[in-house]
């Protein structure tokens, strides 16, 4: 992919913000996923709500839904979003063992809602680490991927299985 086929790049190779004000609101959702790897006991103690710190999946709900809310000051050139919806789900998988982290983010708008949805999954999943890292700094956050996306001038995005 060449340079000028980056929308946030000028023709000199400049980072700009994307002018969206000539596109068109259509209803834009994005679903991104992520991991928690940790030690079985680890879980164990996660799902009991015996954490030293509190309710982890909570409050990585919480912390989940308030970074999406904020990414537009995280990453740069990110346009600010009136979202409609965020929700964050967090699901224990004893095959791991971990966590795995499910974001959705919904907006009427002139732009998509990736960068929310994986903001939301990134934050939830570092949240998980902090309040457990006590008894476990082993453990690994991985496969934070866009799983699939809707609405705007592209259409619709569905990502591969993973193996």
């Amino acid at each position: 992919m060449n340079a000028a086929a980056l929308t946030h790049l000028d023709a000199s190779g400049e980072a700009n913000m994307v002018d969206v004000s000539q596109k068109a609101v259509t209803s834009r959702t994005a679903i991104a996923e992520g991991r928690v790897l940790m030690r079985a006991e680890t879980l164990e103690l996660v799902l009991s709500g015996d954490a030293k710190k509190g309710d982890v999946r909570a409050t990585a709900r919480i912390a989940g839904i308030m970074a999406a809310k904020k990414t537009h000051e995280l990453i740069p050139l990110c346009h600010p979003l009136l979202l409609s919806k965020v929700a964050v789900e967090i699901e224990p998988d004893t095959a791991l063992p971990g966590l795995t982290v499910r974001a959705t983010a919904k907006v009427a708008g002139q732009t998509g809602v990736e960068m929310e949805a994986l903001t939301a999954v990134s934050v939830a999943c570092l949240t998980i680490y902090d309040m457990v890292k006590a008894v476990d700094r082993g453990m690994r956050i991985e496969a934070i991927r866009l799983i699939e996306k809707s609405g705007g001038k592209s259409g619709d995005w569905h990502a591969e299985e993973s193996a």
